[in-house]
């Protein structure tokens, strides 16, 4: 959710498994095949699955893998190739039929999946739910070798509203994308993911801060932020006599940096010619509490909400018969950049979905020429903004509105705002409630204090900018925006029940409601 606008050169690394810590040792360096149990923050075994199957392990397997939003991105690729999706190209044709179900990639950030109806008809509407990929982190500065009393320092940005103190003392590294330049001349794009402990930003000692615990950790974010590498080594260190004059990779990162990533990639380190790299946690995604049902792990906000409504997508869709009386056309949104405004090409502020629409109506048309085709299909959408909610506090009860206070373990929350910081209204409230209620779902709601600003998401700048209605919605979670959150398990099955049946029944639904007439 978005805040209110307002090596030294050494010998290769010892392999993940000479690390002593357990949870190392279960650090995946390759996407297991199966895995056998679900990784624990303790030793004690997971407790007795409930009747019904869960996706809470599919969603940690999820989390591991995308440790940033281009990781996510690829992540739900593979996930919809493999349920037999069709790969479209943005820059190609398209030639769609009902039952067909597909999806495209912008930016690999951003991804759009959709299934048609095989009784669609031109002038029917999109059920769709939206999410966002990113979330705060530190991303590496364009020139990120520095040099601090002979340390070698990586230079980072803030990227959204993080609670950046609680990425000191973390074992960090980094991951992101790369350029390469291919031998013959050409270039390519590549992931990487350095699946150990790189970097470090180290609190100041107590002994030399005698007044942080009673004036506060009040961090300098330019001057205190920077993440530790290594110690200087002058023989691999860059030339910094001239720090605006070149654009070599060499002499704005550092070249131990370079050989790390390429010997993560298989290439040589000058083959490298840009990245776009995060600071990511190192430790994985995992169960915990005294019953394991809690969900630990960084950026929740908002890959839960992506995995889920990825999920419900490719379940409610997954046999020819599953499309069979489908009437409209079910699909995913799952944008960049909502931590800090929506305004990219490959965010929400972008017209990724209209054009979508337009396109989809348009290749549906066939011989059709009804007028109004695509105004028809719009009037008749509906949109389910996801994006992760404020769960109560157990220990600041009084940030929450009195009889507002969504909880852990209890169920999608309902986003309202009289400013409209959030799209829902009392028709789209009632419509997603009325799916809960004939599934035997619990849903709550949420209102922000009156005299606390409220944030905001993608819901308000689809329903402006699209024409369509939404409601917002999340699951509850605590730490938000901390480099470690924390939810419930139980919500995240919940949430996947509620978007499956969303899909599976919103077109029926919403014969039953006639506003303008």
């Amino acid at each position: 959710m978005a805040l209110l606008r307002l090596h030294l050169l050494r010998p290769p690394p010892a392999p993940l498994a000479a690390f002593s810590s357990p949870w190392r040792r279960a650090l995946p360096t390759t996407r297991p095949a199966a895995p056998a149990s679900r990784l624990l923050c303790s030793n004690h075994p997971a407790a007795p699955s409930s009747p019904s199957p869960s996706i809470v392990g599919g969603l940690l397997d999820y989390l591991n893998e995308s440790w940033t939003q281009f990781h996510a991105t690829a992540e739900a690729k593979r996930q919809l190739l493999a349920a037999g999706f069709e790969l479209l190209s943005e820059n190609d044709d398209w030639n769609l039929q009902p039952g067909g179900r597909y999806f495209f990639t912008r930016n690999m950030s951003c991804l759009v999946a959709f299934a048609v109806g095989e009784k669609y008809r031109v002038g029917n509407g999109f059920n769709i739910i939206a999410a966002h990929t990113d979330s705060p982190c530190l991303k590496l500065k364009p020139r990120s070798a520095s040099i601090k009393s002979g340390h070698q320092m990586v230079g980072v940005q803030t990227y959204g509203g993080g609670l950046w103190h609680t990425w000191f003392d973390r074992d960090l590294t980094l991951a992101g994308r790369v350029i390469l330049k291919a031998p013959d001349g050409s270039f390519k794009h590549k992931l990487v993911k350095v699946n150990r402990p790189l970097i470090r930003v180290p609190t100041l000692a107590i002994h030399l801060d005698r007044t942080v615990n009673s004036e506060g950790f009040k961090p300098n974010l330019e001057s205190h932020l920077a993440p530790l590498l290594a110690t200087k080594c002058e023989e691999t260190t860059v030339n910094f006599d001239d720090k605006k004059g070149s654009s070599s990779t060499k002499t704005v990162h550092h070249p131990l940096l370079l050989q790390v990533l390429s010997e993560e990639i298989g290439c040589g380190s000058d083959e490298i010619i840009g990245m776009e790299l995060n600071v990511c946690d190192t430790q994985p995604s995992c169960l915990g509490g005294g019953k394991n049902e809690f969900i630990y792990s960084g950026r929740l906000d908002n890959l839960a909400s992506c995995y889920c409504a990825l999920k419900s997508l490719m379940d409610s869709s997954k046999m020819p018969e599953d499309l069979s009386n489908e009437k409209g056309i079910r699909m995913i949104a799952l944008f960049d950049n909502e931590e800090v405004g929506s305004n990219s090409m490959q965010g929400a502020g972008a017209p990724t979905i209209f054009q979508a629409m337009r396109r989809i109506v348009d290749s549906l048309m066939h011989q059709s020429m009804g007028e109004g085709a695509l105004e028809r299909a719009l009037t008749s959408s509906f949109l389910v903004s996801a994006d992760m909610a404020h769960a109560l506090h157990p220990n600041y009860p009084d940030k929450h509105e009195e009889y507002h206070r969504p909880e852990l373990q209890k169920g999608l929350v309902i986003k309202h705002n009289a400013n409209q910081r959030y799209a829902t209204s009392a028709v789209t409230a009632f419509l997603f409630k009325e799916i809960a209620r004939i599934h035997n779902l619990p849903v709550q709601e949420f209102v922000v204090r009156n005299d606390m600003g409220c944030g905001s998401t993608i819901g308000p700048i689809l329903a402006s900018g699209v024409g369509i209605r939404t409601v917002d919605c999340g699951i509850p979670q605590l730490s938000m925006h901390s480099v470690r959150e924390m939810c419930g398990k139980e919500d995240i099955d919940t949430t996947y029940k509620h978007f499956k049946a969303f899909f599976e029944m919103f077109s029926d639904i919403d014969q039953k409601l006639n506003v303008d007439f």
